[in-house]
């Protein structure tokens, strides 16, 4: 199938002013000195819907090799909360600015560009992964710029993250817009795809391969969602975990060999201690949980991969159910960050924890060339307007969102829009 192609933005007029309201659309490539945004001080760090305040703030200046996005939509993601709340650190400890805007996904178009930038113009449309680094050490340049000592999270170890009019980001952040979804499907999915693909196919020799048992957890959701569909698209067999029985056909339809709900087990949090009456009641609870799975991969077949991103209240039973010679990859602890495990388990049979951060270029826009193929679906769950930013995140927050990934409009006037031109005329109307 070829891939959409790229067609410039038709002229329109536009006043020039200092400061537009949201959805209104400047001159193409005039950046006002002013913008809209929501920030997040550090005395009020708290939940979203107090931490998260509207501010009219300066517009980012750009460096050379950097590049000021039009911000059409962004999507939410956990580290809005955590970047909120100040834990488990606070980002001002970073980047020492006075505010700090979250927001680590978005899709818009390029607004202006640094004098090195030779890959992207003004008026491409475009969405962003989140990794920055300074692009001058060995790890950046043949090795993994993961691994990078500057590697950080635009958005939330940034200060100038999407949920603004205007965001800044470094030209490589950039890869080509899919132009069959929508401003908000455009910009739910980079950051839990990309994240999704390094943990499946970015830590040798434990990269996914056909035939593959993979333990997912959190299935339904952003991360899980997108792994069930590279598990299936690359030929394994996804194992999907839930805490909700009506979220089974969801994941069966992403392409999941099994579901199992957690809820039926009791064997969460952290470890007992090894050899008392309450670790034999966990591990023959885990024992049940790990039929479970046999139940799917067949008798004897534990799983060759633990998606990992819960943390604690997970980790004692994926060390546990992961085979011998396997991988468990975490990226995450959203249930906290004190991971206990039998080390017995882990040493006699020879497994392997990995920690897994992001994604950089490479693997982001490989990630996204499946999009672009339209052969993922974003899994977008539920879009909000630019007003309700927080109480997205405190949906989040307080896991009472749907399944698969959430977006908030910004300056996309209306959802189901596609086009430059599309968002100009429904802001006429």
């Amino acid at each position: 199938m070829a891939l959409d192609s790229p067609t410039p933005i038709a002229p329109y007029d536009a006043p020039v002013k200092d400061l537009y309201d949201i959805g209104e659309m400047p001159p193409l490539g005039h950046v006002p000195a002013k913008m809209h945004a929501w920030a997040i001080r550090r005395e009020r760090h708290g939940e979203p819907d107090t931490a998260m305040q509207l501010e009219v703030v300066e517009t980012p200046s750009i460096d050379s090799n950097e590049v000021l996005v039009l911000v059409m939509a962004a999507g939410v993601n956990y580290n809005g909360i955590w970047a909120g709340l100040g834990q488990p650190i606070s980002p001002f400890d970073g980047h020492k600015a006075p505010y700090h805007i979250a927001g680590s996904d978005a899709s818009g178009i390029v607004w202006a560009v640094g004098d090195k930038v030779k890959r992207w113009k003004v008026g491409d449309e475009v969405v962003v992964h989140c990794n920055q680094d300074d692009g001058d050490d060995e790890e950046c340049n043949g090795g993994d710029p993961m691994y990078s000592p500057t590697q950080r999270i635009w958005g939330y170890e940034t200060p100038d993250g999407s949920f603004a009019q205007f965001t800044r980001v470094q030209s490589q952040q950039l890869m080509p817009r899919p132009r069959h979804l929508t401003w908000e499907e455009s910009a739910c999915y980079t950051l839990t795809l990309a994240t999704a693909y390094r943990m499946l196919f970015g830590h040798e020799p434990h990269e996914l391969k056909p035939g593959m048992n993979v333990l997912v957890w959190g299935a339904s959701g952003g991360l899980g969602s997108y792994a069930i569909q590279l598990i299936n698209a690359a030929g394994g067999n996804a194992i999907g975990v839930i805490s909700e029985e009506d979220k089974r056909d969801f994941v069966m339809g992403l392409g999941a060999k099994g579901v199992i709900n957690r809820k039926e087990f009791n064997c969460w949090g952290q470890l007992p201690k090894v050899n008392t009456p309450e670790y034999k009641d966990w591990f023959n609870e885990a024992r049940k949980f790990g039929k479970a799975i046999w139940d799917i991969t067949g008798k004897g077949n534990n799983v060759d991969i633990v998606f990992e991103h819960p943390g604690e209240a997970t980790f004692p039973v994926s060390t546990l159910v992961c085979k011998k010679g396997g991988m468990v990859v975490i990226c995450a602890g959203t249930t906290g960050f004190n991971c206990t495990f039998d080390v017995r388990y882990l040493w006699m049979h020879q497994k392997r924890i990995q920690g897994s951060h992001f994604a950089h270029l490479k693997q982001a826009s490989a990630a996204n060339k499946l999009m672009l193929e339209r052969r993922l679906d974003p899994c977008m769950s539920e879009v909000f307007p630019w007003a309700e930013i927080p109480a997205a995140h405190m949906k989040m927050y307080r896991n009472q969102h749907k399944p698969g990934n959430m977006s908030v409009l910004v300056q996309a006037p209306t959802t189901g829009l596609r086009t430059f031109e599309d968002a100009l005329e429904a802001r006429r109307g």
